[in-house]
């Protein structure tokens, strides 16, 4: 009986192997090297791409003069709260009455005796409380130029103070030449012959309100020129 022998078995050998056998050492697959220009083109597009780092608003160089003519602003306030409270309490203080006459028969010279002094003190004691009430709205818009809403309410403030200002000092002065001068139709003798301190007062206040309504309207122009510039 014929017997048939088995194949024998296919042996593998790995590349690894023959490459080993032949002492090479295996290739190995590395990528390309970027080109040059990839590369520096790399670092353009990321300082194009990353965010801009923008100062804070309050160092902003286009508010510089704006800033400067809120200051101003500021300063005039102040300015202007000496004049109108001086010229209040002079007005309220100026009460005098002549000595030469006995305790039954007396003639006194008050500021209340005038409507038109009267009005004018109480002007000039509410323009004085706007200003004090007024500073911090005009310290915010120094701090903050770009508020353009403060600066239009001081604007409509300010034109209505300096309005009932101008006219208070008018009447006022009125009333202080008639005491100086007097009136010869009208047969009025100037009473400040008499009343030497109660003229006195009456006249420095009146000088010192309308030194406040100048700078009132430096005020209003300022504000205006600033609202027109934004």
């Amino acid at each position: 009986m014929s017997t048939s022998e088995a194949p024998a078995a296919a042996t593998v050998i790995p590349i690894d192997d023959v490459a080993r056998q032949h002492g090479k050492a295996p290739a190995v697959a590395t990528a390309p090297p970027p080109p040059a220009e990839a590369s520096a083109a790399a670092p353009a597009a990321a300082a194009a791409t990353a965010p801009r780092k923008t100062g804070v608003p309050f160092f902003r160089r286009a508010d510089r003069g704006s800033r400067c003519v809120a200051l101003v602003d500021l300063v005039l306030r102040v300015a202007a709260f000496g004049p109108t409270l001086a010229a209040a309490i002079a007005t309220a203080t100026s009460d005098e009455t002549l000595s030469v006459f006995t305790q039954f028969f007396q003639f006194r010279a008050r500021f209340d005796d005038f409507p038109a002094l009267l009005f004018f003190m109480v002007a000039n004691a509410i323009a004085a409380g706007y200003l004090v009430l007024s500073l911090p709205f005009s310290a915010a818009v120094v701090l903050r130029p770009q508020a353009i809403g403060l600066r239009h309410l001081l604007l409509v403030c300010d034109t209505i103070i300096v309005a009932m200002l101008t006219a208070a000092a008018a009447a006022a002065a009125a009333i202080v030449d008639l005491a100086h001068s007097g009136n010869l139709r009208a047969n009025w003798a100037p009473i400040c012959m008499q009343f030497h301190g109660f003229c006195q007062r009456t006249s420095c206040a009146v000088v010192a309100s309308f030194l406040a309504v100048l700078i009132f309207v430096f005020l209003v122009i300022l504000a205006a020129f600033a609202i027109r510039k934004r």
